[in-house]
């Protein structure tokens, strides 16, 4: 089996994401050409670029850690990320997984710290985020077309992209399942972990509070509208139903309460354990 068979999980995930778009009242049509436009720009890179060969690549750098450190957008991320690096130093972040949901990676780029990888669908980077990264997974959607054409080129230019997609996978895309760019990653990470991999969820707040990083036009911390708040209902739902498939611990650090099915650690239980 190849990595791509593995990781891709839409024959399992598809019911659920039925429910969602029917919720939302997402066009299903153009999630399709969402993707088959990300397939055809992929296709463009030629032989310099190899699908297998990355995601190969990405699990290999997953073997030369311990600690995964994924980074959301919600409004507990730049407190605990200013905590940690003053009491941990960057030496501690030097030596985890660093992966970013979207906008996530802005305050990473702008503290200094590496990025092994970023999870986005475009709407909460730079092109200087673009290229900071070591990888990027690029997800297509119905309503991230224009942002598609928008980074063609540099999608094109970058070697370690790993495109995905929410319908059918193509054979230069993959469905890991998961519908925001946050709970993706955990979908993502589903076959790829080892027995001694360490999960710590940072900014995952999935309240009705937005930070500030969610959209590049936000400029502080607010209240999400009704369609933000429904897409975080779901994401806590499906990271849920996504752990009973993982057998490692995964942890939520210095955020509220939202469900008695999660880990919660504060700052100073989760330096315990790292230590």
């Amino acid at each position: 089996m190849t990595l791509k068979e593995q990781i891709d999980f839409y024959i399992e995930f598809k019911d659920w994401y039925f429910k969602i778009i029917e919720d939302l009242k997402f066009n299903h049509k153009k999630d399709y050409k969402a993707r088959n436009y990300l397939s055809h720009i992929l296709e463009k890179k030629g032989k310099n670029w190899d699908l297998e060969l990355n995601l190969v690549t990405f699990k290999n750098l997953l073997k030369t850690k311990n600690i995964i450190l994924i980074y959301g957008c919600g409004p507990s991320l730049e407190v605990t990320v200013k905590i940690l690096l003053k009491e941990l130093r960057p030496k501690f972040f030097a030596n985890c997984v660093n992966l970013a949901a979207d906008g996530a990676s802005i305050l990473l780029k702008n503290k200094g710290l590496h990025i092994n990888g970023i999870f986005t669908d475009l709407d909460g980077i730079t092109k200087e985020e673009f290229f900071y990264s070591e990888f990027l997974f690029i997800h297509a959607h119905g309503d991230n077309i224009e942002k598609l054409k928008s980074f063609k080129d540099e999608i094109l230019i970058f070697k370690n992209v790993i495109g995905t997609t929410q319908v059918e996978p193509s054979k230069n895309l993959v469905n890991p399942g998961g519908f925001t760019d946050g709970d993706r990653i955990l979908y993502f990470l589903r076959t790829l972990l080892e027995p001694k991999h360490q999960i710590f969820l940072i900014g995952m707040d999935f309240q009705n509070i937005i930070g500030k990083y969610s959209k590049l036009y936000i400029n502080e911390n607010q209240e999400g509208n009704a369609i933000k708040i429904k897409k975080l209902k779901f994401a806590i739902e499906l990271i849920e139903w996504i752990m009973h498939l993982i057998k490692n611990e995964i942890y939520f650090i210095n955020s509220k309460f939202i469900s008695d099915k999660f880990n919660y650690l504060s700052i100073e239980e989760f330096k315990k354990i790292i230590s």
